[in-house]
């Protein structure tokens, strides 16, 4: 029951905090925007879905597009985000991973980051073809795993003319020395190898949950905000708290901070808690140092999910100035 009842008031708390944005944003911003729910094929005959958020103004805007990082969904903190750009005048296109959310494919809640890369791609592709968005004003905002993404994105598709990384993953490797004990790295090894077998017998990808306080569960967090962010409520059917296994594999072997240098000289915002134990912030304020400019950094107090909650405010408005800053005609 307390655990239930702190779930609730997490919940509350999540809601008033984006209430306030949207009040204070609606008072501050004259955009009114429509919603469309929009699909778009990707490689492997995949359907990714999302929402297009589109200005009433007469266009073409300028377009920011986004997406959630390791394991969430379009519903999982983000669409608050997506509000507010919308509300400052900017198309913004929301999509969903392939095998998560709306968005199809097989296996589900399967994460494989290059993939997601390459079906990001699909994305700009797909912004670029509606009249609504002037092709030559586009940014990309990434969160946490998409974070990471967003670094690699900005360092390899010159289309992109702003980027905003946000909690980024930098290294798996040093994420994975840094979050998991030693003593508990042999039996991660050996489950690895233990998918790797079954697959080759024709089995299904093996799974874990995505969050768990039981340390009898194999988990990918187990972190009390981890858990209360992730169980937050969503539609039912839109998401399942499990990850395969090959996923953990991937993601200790992703390494988006190699590309960060490369960035340049498309702007480069990087949003950093200054306690976060999940994509870890000296991880993070190295990678910054080792960008070139043009670049900027918002450090924010909290940990990993505060940019979604008790910081959305902080979070979303540096975004926003970065995006005018570099999205406008007048730059």
């Amino acid at each position: 029951m307390a655990g239930a009842l702190e779930g609730l008031a997490f919940q509350r708390r999540v809601e008033t905090l984006f209430h306030l944005s949207y009040a204070i944003a609606a008072q501050e911003c004259p955009f009114m925007t429509l919603r469309e729910r929009v699909s778009f094929p990707a490689e492997g005959a995949v359907t990714l879905r999302g929402t297009l958020y589109l200005p009433e103004t007469p266009g073409p805007h300028p377009a920011i597009t986004m997406a959630h990082g390791y394991g969430g969904t379009t519903k999982h903190g983000i669409e608050p985000f997506a509000e507010v750009f919308a509300e400052e005048g900017f198309v913004v296109l929301v999509h969903d991973h392939r095998g998560f959310g709306a968005s199809d494919g097989e296996p589900r809640q399967d994460i494989d980051p290059w993939q997601q890369i390459a079906d990001w791609r699909r994305a700009i592709t797909y912004l670029e073809s509606r009249d609504e968005v002037d092709s030559d004003r586009i940014g990309l905002w990434g969160t946490s795993y998409a974070g990471g993404h967003a670094i690699v994105l900005g360092a390899t598709d010159r289309r992109l003319k702003a980027v905003v990384s946000q909690v980024p993953t930098i290294s798996g490797y040093e994420q994975g020395l840094r979050r998991i004990p030693p003593e508990a790295t042999t039996a991660l090894e050996e489950a690895f190898n233990e998918d790797e077998r079954g697959r080759l017998r024709g089995e299904p990808p093996r799974r874990q949950a995505l969050v768990s306080a039981d340390p009898s569960v194999p988990a990918s967090y187990r972190t009390q905000e981890a858990i209360d962010f992730y169980l937050q409520p969503v539609p039912e059917g839109l998401w399942k708290n499990e990850v395969t296994v090959r996923s953990t594999r991937a993601a200790r072997m992703y390494e988006p901070g190699t590309w960060i240098a490369r960035v340049s000289p498309t702007p480069l915002l990087m949003v950093v808690a200054t306690g976060d134990t999940v994509t870890v912030t000296d991880l993070a304020l190295a990678a910054y140092e080792k960008a070139l400019e043009p670049k900027r950094l918002e450090l924010i107090p909290g940990g990993h999910f505060d940019p979604y909650i008790a910081q959305f405010d902080t979070a979303s408005r540096a975004a926003v100035a970065w995006f005018r800053d570099h999205l406008t005609k007048e730059n």
